[in-house]
């Protein structure tokens, strides 16, 4: 794979971007009323605030902002690899569940305790975006994907304002997904365990095959000698 650690795949991205988004359209016809329903005992203490609207929707701006910095002003060909694979496995991981694991939610109110702007807007989105495939957020994990490569990315690390900044928006935006009604708690918390994982596997593999050496050694000289 030397290919890989040579110079930027730039063609990854649009190319993924598109087997996703097709693939994502076709869940989303295909779940439609028979599906597990994911709900945890923390969603009913959790209030609707539809302010939370903005970063929900900053979402896209802030994953796009991640992407554009990765692949065309940031050098580090090992930075941009860690980036993508790290969002294209957790992504495709969340489309592979949502197919075998058909999924969705009722937690949305059915009538707004308000009226005003964001109300409205949420209105919107709750009429473009169905309450299914759900588990785990996508919004959360992408989150936690670009907030981790900004905060290893080398040429950032001094610049204090956008480390803030993009921790910030981050954990906003994952409260956006509760708070809107958007996601169940339980899709948050997967989230946060397939970035875990996935975080192991790209950007600590060295720790977690020490681990599993270690784990192998151990239970061989803990087997009886004949």
């Amino acid at each position: 794979m030397k290919w890989l650690k040579t110079r930027k795949q730039r063609w990854l991205v649009p190319v993924y971007m598109i087997f996703y988004v097709i693939s994502f359209s076709l869940l989303e016809r295909h779940v439609t009323a028979d599906f597990h329903l994911i709900t945890s005992p923390l969603d009913k203490y959790i209030p609707f605030c539809e302010l939370f609207v903005v970063p929900y929707y900053l979402w896209f701006f802030y994953i796009t902002a991640v992407l554009v910095y990765f692949i065309f002003y940031n050098e580090s060909v090992r930075e941009y690899n860690q980036l993508i694979f790290s969002l294209g496995i957790g992504m495709t991981l969340f489309l592979f569940i949502s197919l075998v694991y058909p999924n969705g939610l009722n937690l949305r109110p059915a009538e707004f305790p308000r009226d005003n702007f964001f109300t409205g807007w949420v209105g919107s989105l709750y009429r473009t975006d169905t309450p299914t495939n759900v588990f785990p957020s996508i919004h959360v994990y992408n989150s936690v994907v670009a907030c981790i490569a900004v905060r290893r990315c080398e040429s950032l690390r001094k610049r204090r304002g956008i480390q803030i900044s993009s921790f910030v928006l981050s954990v906003l935006i994952i409260l956006s997904t509760v708070f809107l009604k958007q996601h169940s708690v339980s899709d948050v918390i997967s989230a946060f365990v397939l970035n875990f994982v996935v975080y192991a596997v790209i950007y600590r593999p060295d720790w977690l095959f020490s681990r599993s050496k270690k784990k192998i050694a151990d239970a061989e000289r803990e087997m009886p000698v004949n």
